[in-house]
């Protein structure tokens, strides 16, 4: 069936009611990824991906980006056959059953609802390096406090801000990479291979290196983020796909080539492999070896006004946009349904969210592993519920549509599932420990919700799939 490439499509055939604004086009969305996938997001974690590695910082992320592209291309046919926010739950929901897109949305709450708490902690504790007298705390209660604001004023404000963000990291960046270029052409470094970053004969094992996939992929979460705007994009529900697919070609190619050249300005990669990075300052330590302390410090304070504000503006608004779906589906307490009539966001869902954070980044802030203890849940959260994704995108298009696409719609999920399984099987035992015991939650609380006669049911359920052909 044919799609009006002007108009998005409709979601009053699924039973619900347009009530968020539809102001997004294509550029929006994928200035949204961006700034959610952060381009200076290695800054923050590159110590831990140089060890986990063995100093192969460049193929982890390049496995990372194509795992995340085949995650992208299994977004991308869903969203065009339900073009509705919810992101995996609604998925998984419509594409499998309803009660496995609970258990989805479950998972994945593992990252939408932590993951602000990470960003802010993260960005707490950088800012708190640069300006010792503000506590972390202090410093915490702020970001929350800003973007709660400014995601209440409505998703156009929020997009607005995301463009002066971008534009912000993106100069961060060149002049790093430019002033690092320049320092290993004056033969600053460690002098290694060229080519270690990419394949280290020394340290290279598949195991070792997709254990530090489970890490960088961190990197990348915030780019399915853009399917929750499904209801806020005003163009037709493929923009939603293209722009993911985009987004992540940017940003993949941006991380590829930063930690390569951070990588040879690493001045004791074996020290560093060994001992680890436990204070997180690898990067500007890097920074430091090409420019001096001022380019150290320049690239802390980005990492910690990118994380701290642009990203988590964006996945505030995202999470809130996930809860409300769940919550119109009467799945969650029907209460973070409602949406402010003058602003047209899902006003009490965003302030949970900011709750949330506020009061997990707090708690947080007192532990030694607060950091690495969201971290691996964020990420376990993500990519079991992506697993669920590519399973749903078989089911949706070959068993029950006879679809005979078989790249899309068999190979291309097949392999980002095989990707992503391997990915979570070397992940941190840690991970998988309190991963399981998240989803054993969300068993009992299915269990409880079908005891109760409240068997998890999507609205137009029976309706048609959607533009699901070319």
């Amino acid at each position: 069936m044919a799609v009006d490439s002007a108009q998005p499509e409709g979601i009053e055939r699924y039973g619900y009611t347009q009530e968020l604004r539809r102001s997004l086009g294509f550029r929006d969305l994928v200035v949204y990824g961006l700034i959610f996938m952060v381009p200076i997001a290695p800054f923050g974690i590159f110590g831990s991906v140089f060890q986990g590695s063995g100093g192969m910082v460049a193929l982890a992320y390049a496995i990372g980006m194509l795992a995340m592209l085949f995650t992208a291309g299994s977004y991308a046919q869903m969203s065009r056959a339900f073009p509705m926010a919810g992101s995996v739950y609604t998925y998984a929901g419509r594409g499998l059953n309803a009660p496995v897109g609970f258990l989805s949305g479950w998972m994945i709450l593992l990252d939408y609802v932590l993951v602000p708490s990470l960003l802010y902690l993260i960005a707490s504790v950088a800012m708190n390096s640069l300006v010792p007298d503000v506590p972390v705390w202090l410093w915490l209660v702020a970001f929350v406090l800003l973007n709660t604001a400014v995601n209440y004023f409505g998703i156009e404000m929020t997009a607005r801000i995301n463009r002066i963000m971008l534009v912000a990291e993106l100069i961060v960046l060149a002049v790093f990479l430019v002033i690092g270029v320049v320092a290993l052409a004056q033969g600053k470094g460690h002098g290694g291979g060229g080519f270690h970053p990419i394949y280290n004969d020394a340290t290279f094992s598949w195991s070792l290196v997709f254990g530090a996939v489970s890490i960088a992929v961190l990197s990348f979460l915030g780019f399915d983020g853009i399917s929750t705007l499904a209801e806020e994009n005003r163009e037709s529900a493929r923009a939603i796909g293209r722009s993911m697919v985009a987004a992540l070609l940017l940003v993949g190619v941006l991380f590829i080539v930063q930690t390569w050249v951070a990588s040879l300005l690493v001045a004791d990669p074996d020290g560093l492999i060994k001992n680890g990075d436990a204070e997180g300052t690898a990067f500007y330590d890097a920074a430091d070896v090409a420019g001096g302390v001022w380019l150290a410090k320049l690239t802390a304070a980005a990492t910690a006004i990118a994380w701290g504000f642009a990203n988590s503006l964006v996945a505030q608004a995202a999470t809130s946009r996930l809860l409300y779906a769940m919550a119109r589906d009467r799945q969650l307490p029907r209460f973070l349904a409602k949406v402010d009539p003058r602003r047209q966001v899902p006003v009490n869902a965003t302030l949970l969210v900011a709750a949330v954070s506020l009061a997990l980044g707090l708690y947080m802030e007192q532990r030694d592993d607060g950091i690495t203890l969201l971290s691996s849940l964020v990420n376990f959260g993500a990519m079991t519920a992506f697993l669920v994704l590519h399973v749903s995108v078989v089911v949706h298009y070959v068993v029950r549509s006879g679809s005979r696409d078989w790249g899309r719609h068999l190979i291309a999920p097949a392999a980002g599932f095989a990707i992503l399984g391997y990915v979570v099987y070397n992940a941190d035992v840690a991970a998988q420990e309190l991963g399981f015991v998240w989803l054993g939650i969300g068993v009992v609380v299915l269990i409880g919700l079908l005891v109760m006669r409240r068997r998890p049911t999507l609205s137009g359920i029976s309706g048609e799939a959607g533009d699901d052909e070319e």
